[in-house]
């Protein structure tokens, strides 16, 4: 009973958070309340005895990519009046593509096909008390959707070598130096000796 009542409340702090997430008008606030979603996720994972992914969840999403997101909400003056000008004219197609996420939503939590609920059964069993949740993830990740990961470990790779090149592209006025001509320099080309009118040589 008190975990029952334990998850009811994450779960409605959970939505809360998101529907502010997407209702904020404020970016930076927008990001602090998807924090909350993460911290409140992951203690739903916790209560599920899902350790790892509640772990993960924290650590990943928490400590690193929202951190990000915050850095680059803060850093950029975002000019909402330009976003917001198109709104009513987007607004039947959001209705629409809202409508077909919220539609797959329902289908995907009421099915009840026999097929589906043996699955989900059947991979909640701990096979011997020694067995962890890390341990079975990861022998169903690198068996049975070995492939999905590594195409999902392809795409991440694809999206980091885009992030370098976009970022790494060449501007005019910018100045850079060349290693190697400073390693080939010789001191001939740098160190010029001239004879000083009273009899006294400076290094110039």
């Amino acid at each position: 009973m008190i975990q029952l009542t334990i998850f009811y409340i994450f779960a409605a702090v959970l939505l809360v958070a998101a529907t502010v997430v997407i209702t904020s008008r404020n970016p930076v606030y927008s990001a602090l309340f998807l924090v909350l979603c993460f911290f409140t996720s992951s203690a739903l994972w916790l209560l599920a005895e899902a350790e790892f992914l509640g772990i993960a969840l924290v650590l990943v999403y928490v400590g690193a990519v929202m951190v990000l997101f915050l850095f680059v909400v803060m850093m950029l003056d975002i000019n909402l009046a330009p976003m917001r000008e198109g709104f009513a004219r987007y607004l039947p197609v959001g209705l629409g593509v809202g409508a077909v996420m919220v539609a797959e939503m329902a289908l995907v939590v009421g099915s009840s096909s026999a097929e589906f609920a043996e699955g989900a059964i059947a991979s909640t069993v701990v096979e011997g008390g020694d067995s962890n949740n890390v341990r079975l993830l990861g022998n169903v990740i690198y068996t049975k959707y070995v492939f999905q990961f590594e195409v999902a470990a392809v795409v991440l790779l694809v999206a980091i070598i885009a992030a370098i090149m976009l970022t790494l592209r060449r501007r005019g006025g910018t100045k850079h130096q060349e290693v190697a001509e400073q390693v080939a320099v010789h001191k001939a080309d740098r160190l010029r000796l001239v004879r000083d009118p009273r009899g006294k040589h400076d290094n110039q």
